[in-house]
């Protein structure tokens, strides 16, 4: 009778986690539509303002969130000391502000992109390398482009997608759901198919390689589960293995991609490096290992190009604090 008048009646102690489960879940809704307002807002402010001043609101920006985010300044100390272990304490403090301030132009940059016309955005692009680009075309097989979380890769984005050239990128899910989909939705207004990171986004990009498209796959963050084990700065840690996986399955080649920016304000340099060898040798556990490997070798490279700009505040290897709590 007790298991029975407890099922049909929540015991006292059930009825408050109840309430305060319902108060956490309101508290919830309550954050993500104040985060989503906030997104909103800045966009629009960022669209309407005149050029001259948005491109002065990144370094106000970045340096209010650098004093902000302890955690992130030490995290991102981490990662820089890593790329230049050589380097002195005063270059790397500056380092870390600049990379506080990249992340914040990168943002007002995305925000802006809708809004700008096509001429604009190919006068702020130089492109090297592009003809590998070209060549994936050409042999139908689609292209993989890898990049790191660095520079303003939207801005070459959004080239592309003026240039005519289909782009499907694969994106983390956030919360709140809104949140997403209202990322999604400035992506797509930027002309390119959005997918999310999950069960079905390898079947959506293969799909997209199929159609000979270019798939967009930031490459130096493994999230979710299922990384492949590199040596990446010295340490070994867990990067995707998609790239190696889709192109050793369907022929596409992977290109090693970063979009810089330049010293002027609208200015970048999108450098596209030759493929990657993905010739089968052996098992695909072995060759997405092998080939996984290669990659993280050459996004070393693009990152010490420009390492202030690497956009990357999370913990990315075992030794890091926080590791063992994040996403897997």
């Amino acid at each position: 009778m007790l298991r029975g008048f407890n099922a049909g009646t929540p015991a006292s102690g059930d009825v408050v986690a109840e309430r305060a489960g319902e108060r956490g879940d309101a508290g919830k809704r309550l954050t993500g539509a104040m985060v989503l307002g906030g997104y909103r807002a800045g966009s629009l402010a960022a669209r309407w303002v005149p050029s001259i001043v948005a491109n002065g609101l990144p370094n106000p920006l970045g340096f209010g969130a650098h004093l902000a985010n302890p955690r992130r300044r030490a995290m991102i100390e981490r990662h820089l000391r890593r790329v230049n272990p050589g380097w002195s304490r005063p270059r790397l403090r500056a380092s870390v502000q600049d990379a506080f301030e990249s992340y914040a132009r990168y943002w007002v940059e995305s925000f802006r992109l809708p809004s700008l016309s096509a001429p604009t955005v190919a006068a702020g692009i130089e492109l090297v390398g592009f003809e590998h680009v070209t060549a994936a075309r050409q042999q139908e097989t689609g292209g993989i482009l890898a990049l790191p979380h660095l520079g303003g890769w939207e801005w070459a984005g959004r080239w592309l997608a003026d240039q005519g050239i289909p782009v499907t990128v694969v994106v983390e899910r956030i919360d709140p759901p809104e949140l997403f989909q209202w990322f999604a939705e400035l992506r797509a207004a930027l002309g390119m198919t959005v997918v999310a990171l999950g069960p079905d986004a390898g079947r959506a990009t293969l799909q997209a390689l199929k159609r000979n498209e270019i798939v967009c796959l930031l490459s130096d963050r493994s999230i979710g589960g299922g990384g492949v084990d590199v040596e990446f700065f010295g340490e070994h840690t867990a990067l995707p293995g998609g790239p190696a996986t889709l192109a050793l399955r369907t022929g596409a080649p992977i290109l090693p991609v970063a979009v810089y920016f330049t010293d002027s304000p609208d200015g970048h340099l999108g450098l596209v490096r030759p493929p990657l060898p993905v010739e089968r040798h052996g098992s695909l556990r072995d060759d997405v290992s092998r080939v996984t490997q290669a990659l993280a070798a050459e996004l070393e490279h693009l990152i010490r190009r420009a390492p202030e700009q690497w956009h990357l505040f999370q913990p990315n290897w075992p030794s890091d604090p926080g590791w063992q709590e994040k996403p897997r």
